[in-house]
């Protein structure tokens, strides 16, 4: 995993995700994967911008998201690019939905856990604020409750 300097070549956001940093820097994060070693080297990189950091990168999917996350650094922005997507809030223990078609978006606050559900071939761009990003596997319990393994900020 690497920040590229000044990137001239059209990039694929669905492999390539884009870091929004302190003084209006984007970064083409190259390498980029959801291995926790990776994850660690990404917020090692990026520590400096603290909770101003955002994270920019398209998910294609189907079906229901695997995991709760929540953002204690600052609001998510997600936008439903083509298909549809629930969005679901666990706002005070009762379920906030917000059902998005394309061009439509939702602002997650910060703090507040929440899970994607895709309803058929669905992408979504997404604006997140990476510092101490959270997740818990999604199971019968609320995401508040400690289930499962940790995840990767959390891993030894």
């Amino acid at each position: 995993m690497r920040l590229v300097n000044h990137e001239r070549n059209a990039m694929d956001l669905r492999t390539t995700p884009v870091h929004l940093g302190l003084g209006s820097r984007a970064k083409p994060v190259e390498g980029f994967t959801w291995d926790p070693e990776v994850l660690q080297a990404y917020s090692a990189a990026v520590a400096a911008d603290g909770a101003e950091g955002r994270m920019v990168m398209i998910f294609d999917g189907d079906g229901l998201g695997d995991h709760w996350e929540s953002h204690p650094a600052g609001d998510e922005l997600v936008v439903c690019l083509s298909g549809s997507v629930t969005v679901t809030r666990d706002v005070d223990g009762v379920p906030d939905r917000v059902l998005l078609g394309p061009g439509e978006a939702t602002i997650n606050p910060a703090g507040v856990w929440h899970v994607v559900d895709m309803e058929g071939r669905t992408s979504i761009l997404a604006i997140t604020a990476t510092l101490g990003t959270d997740h818990r596997p999604r199971t019968g319990t609320r995401p508040t409750e400690r289930v499962g393994t940790p995840s990767p900020e959390e891993a030894p």
